[in-house]
């Protein structure tokens, strides 16, 4: 504020000293005026009239004027130059620079202007007037205009461009010190008008001087010119006023429409500023919670408004409001350096401005709380209410972080730590003394950890501390033993000492499989040190006997997918009426060069842990639609089904990624069938509705695998948007001799016509399965009777060749071509519904 002051103090001093200047030049003017003058003997009356008409018109014009809001000064652009140059061609120097000056003071000494505005403007007038002359007698102006009319009027242009060049000269740098704006803008601001409006001042004095030289009886016509001329020229400035306001009020609100709340005051202030012309703008929040202050350049105060300093100078305050009125949130206030009146216009947009920034400040207030409200649901998603700890989920996602960045922060491992004998704290002492206990066990392990360790509460009595940025592996052990020392003290506890016995298990992050494996992993350890009765130990392959097959094959999994040991064969899908083959299911087979034939079972759930499913799914789903474009290519235009892994479902860029399969290798959607496995993940999560729905729309076809052996399969099908069932094998092959296996498939066959979605029936394996399955209504069919799973160029083959002669058939139709048939009761025509089309037909 004292830095603001001292600025102010500054300006102040520059404003005297430019105007005590252009008062001393008025002042030399006037001495040499009088000089000339002389006054030896009377002046003439002839002399004595035409300086009082000077001043009539001087006075008159200088009442004319257009009056412009400059923060707290008002300023008229007036036509005292017309009266000036008029007096100056007609009548003598001298007396024309008294007369200007003698009718400027008059005028403005009936407004009252403020002495230093009186003064600063008779001496501009009366200095323009003395230059406009000098000019005028230096080119050889003489009066009444003769022949040399041309010569006359480029004197007038001249003298008159001298006058107003030197008039705004004089005034700008006196209207931006008095208002602390530039210079620059000043000159720029409305120069269009002010050449215009100029130009019809020189046509005025032109016109004037013409019709007195020529016939002085005419002059009746100039004051109606004038105030038409001086209308329009009001018009236009007022006109081009209202427009500017309206539209920095447009550029403010708009530049309001942000969330943060900062931003909206700064911009508010600053804007506002300039919006108004104020010298200074002020928020205030309401209940005294925070007050900001600036001006067009920047703000001076952002604070409490208990420690903001008074000021002075009037304000012009109104609330902010919303429109309905109902919610006041503080204050807006306009400070101005002396009293200032707002036009009710400028009052308008007062209002509108405060009501746009009501608006902008609540909505960013709810979106703070809003923002603070999500920080804290975030916190309590990823930490433990009780210990304050993180949690599982926030132990899952930092380890996937750091295991994915582990290439440049060295070596991961990860402590399990489980509290021996914790539940004989609860049995004796209670439920909350057992919290109590959990609480400064958190403590102690966080004091105990480095600054990157994680520590994490996983539930119960069990703890997690993820060490990050190992130099070395043997590092892990050192750390872990002093965590696990920091829990040998004994807790103190409503005046008893207890002591708490705890186990760990370390675990230094795998080649493969995430922190899963990771966690299962220190888990293993920490069993292996209860069951030796050790404190702690380290996980060692050798002694895991949870799986070691599995994780063997998990760490050859990037091999096996780099050297292309995954193959796909294709089993056909049947119409099981007319034995033609109306697609294909692609299955993925690992030929592993030592084990062989690994069974899909065994390799499937250690691809989905590895992390290398994209790419797993992306080469099946290669294969397969490579197939499929070799058997159109020959004239077998057969869709084919994939199996989907549920986890790819919880990847929304996977949509993406299988259309992008289909147009590199020019099939439509239509011909993919992505056969899913019914798991209660498919009904819970809505990332999984959105993926299956953008994959419909684009036309891809869907089929729900294994369906009645899943957990919910009617509620599946109220969301999963599918187009065919798959009945599982295991309902087929004892459907002759189960009634219960018989009425699943009815029923299966019956909700699927209700649905308009195609059936179809794995595990077929003979004749008179096949004739059961289509005299209950089920239209398709795969298993052993019709094919093996074989690879692509095989089938085609088969394709080829046929069954009996008819290329495209695997078995023989059940009846004759042409042949009238009663068709079974239980098989009738269902809506089509969903299915609009039956899947695994050509097109």
């Amino acid at each position: 504020m004292a830095g603001s002051a001292r600025r102010d103090s500054e300006t102040d001093r520059r404003l005297l000293l430019l105007v005590g200047l252009v008062v001393l030049c008025a002042a030399a003017a006037v001495v040499l005026s009088l000089r000339d003058i002389g006054f030896d003997s009377p002046p003439s009356a002839r002399e004595l009239t035409s300086a009082a008409t000077v001043a009539f018109l001087v006075a008159v014009g200088a009442t004319v004027n257009v009056r412009i809001r400059i923060r707290a000064t008002t300023h008229g652009v007036s036509w005292t130059e017309v009266a000036v140059l008029v007096g100056l061609a007609v009548a003598p120097v001298p007396w024309v620079i008294l007369a200007t000056g003698l009718g400027v003071g008059l005028v403005r000494g009936i407004l009252r202007v403020a002495p230093l505005k009186l003064a600063f403007g008779v001496a501009k007038d009366m200095v323009t007037a003395a230059v406009g002359g000098m000019v005028l007698l230096t080119v050889g102006w003489s009066w009444p205009i003769g022949g040399a009319v041309g010569r006359s009027i480029w004197a007038l242009v001249a003298a008159y461009l001298v006058v107003v060049v030197l008039d705004e000269v004089l005034t700008f740098p006196v209207i931006a010190l008095a208002t602390r704006t530039r210079v620059r803008d000043l000159f720029r601001e409305h120069y269009d008008l002010r050449i215009a409006s100029a130009t019809a001042r020189f046509a005025v004095i032109v016109s004037t001087l013409l019709i007195l030289n020529s016939n002085p009886s005419f002059l009746i016509v100039v004051p109606p010119l004038v105030l038409s001329l001086h209308l329009a020229y009001s018009s236009r400035v007022r006109n081009r006023a209202e427009r500017d306001a309206w539209q920095r009020l447009a550029r403010t609100t708009d530049a309001l429409n942000v969330v943060d709340l900062d931003k909206v005051l700064t911009t508010a202030v600053t804007q506002a500023a300039e919006l108004f012309s104020a010298d200074e703008v002020e928020i205030a929040l309401s209940e005294g919670t925070r007050t900001i202050r600036g001006a067009a350049g920047a703000l001076t105060y952002d604070g409490p408004a208990d420690e903001v300093g008074a000021v002075d100078g009037p304000a012009i305050e109104v609330p902010l409001e919303g429109s309905d009125r109902a919610v006041d949130i503080g204050a807006l206030r306009l400070r101005f350096r002396g009293p200032v009146r707002l036009s009710e216009r400028e009052q308008y947009t007062l209002r509108t401005f405060a009501s746009a920034l009501c608006t902008a400040v609540r909505n960013a207030q709810a979106y703070a709380e809003l923002a603070r409200v999500a920080d804290e649901h975030a916190y309590a998603a990823t930490h433990d209410a009780l210990t304050g700890l993180a949690n599982r989920r926030h132990l899952l996602e930092q380890g996937t972080e750091q295991l994915n960045a582990r290439h440049a922060d060295g070596v991961t491992a990860l402590v399990l730590i489980d509290l021996n004998h914790f539940k004989e704290v609860n049995d004796t002492l209670g439920h909350a003394a057992g919290d109590r206990v959990l609480m400064q066990v958190a403590g102690r392990l966080r004091g105990a950890a480095h600054g990157d360790d994680l520590v994490a509460r996983l539930g119960g009595d069990e703890f997690a501390v993820l060490l990050r940025g190992l130099p070395a592996p043997a590092v892990a052990a050192h750390r872990a033993e002093a965590l696990l020392a920091a829990l040998h003290e004994p807790l103190g506890l409503d005046g008893m000492r207890i002591s708490i016995e705890a186990s760990g298990g370390i675990a230094v992050a795998p080649a493969s499989g995430g922190v899963a494996e990771l966690l299962r992993r220190a888990d293993v350890a920490m069993y292996q040190a209860k069951r030796a009765g050790q404190r702690i130990s380290t996980y060692a392959p050798g002694r895991d006997t949870a799986d070691l097959g599995r994780l063997t094959l998990g760490g050859e999994l990037p091999r096996a997918v780099a050297d292309h040991e995954f193959t796909v064969n294709f089993q056909p899908i049947v119409d099981l009426a007319t034995g033609e083959v109306t697609s294909a299911e692609a299955l993925a087979r690992w030929h592993h060069p030592v084990h062989g034939m690994i069974d899909p079972l065994r390799f499937l759930e250690a691809v989905e842990r590895s992390g290398l499913l994209p790419a797993f799914a992306e080469a099946i789903l290669d294969e397969a639609l490579i197939a499929a474009g070799s058997w159109r290519a020959a004239g077998f235009d057969l869709p084919v089904a994939v199996n989907v892994s549920p986890r790819s479902l919880l990847d929304a860029r996977f949509p993406g990624a299988v259309l992008a399969r289909l147009r590199a290798h020019d099939l439509p959607p239509d011909r993919l069938v992505l056969e899913l496995t019914e798991t209660l993940t498919l009904s819970q999560l809505d990332v999984v509705d959105r993926v299956l729905n953008r994959l419909r729309d684009e036309g891809v076809r869907l089929a729900l695998d294994d369906f009645g052996t899943g957990y919910s399969s009617l509620s599946l099908l109220s969301r999963i948007p599918v187009h065919e069932l798959k009945i599982d094998r295991s309902f087929v092959s004892v459907m002759e001799a189960s009634t219960e296996a018989a009425a699943v498939i009815r029923s299966t066959l019956d909700l699927g016509r209700s649905l308009g979605l195609t059936v179809v029936a794995e595990g077929v394996a003979s004749e008179p399965q096949r004739r059961a399955l289509w005299e209950l209504g089920c239209t398709a069919g795969q298993g052993h009777l019709f094919g093996r799973p074989v690879p692509a160029g095989t089938l085609l083959s088969t394709l080829h060749r046929g069954f009996g002669g008819r290329p495209g058939t695997l078995a023989p139709p059940l009846h004759d071509a042409g042949a009238v048939l009663r068709l079974p009761s239980g098989r009738r025509q269902g809506g089509r519904g969903r299915g609009e089309r039956l899947p695994h037909l050509p097109a």
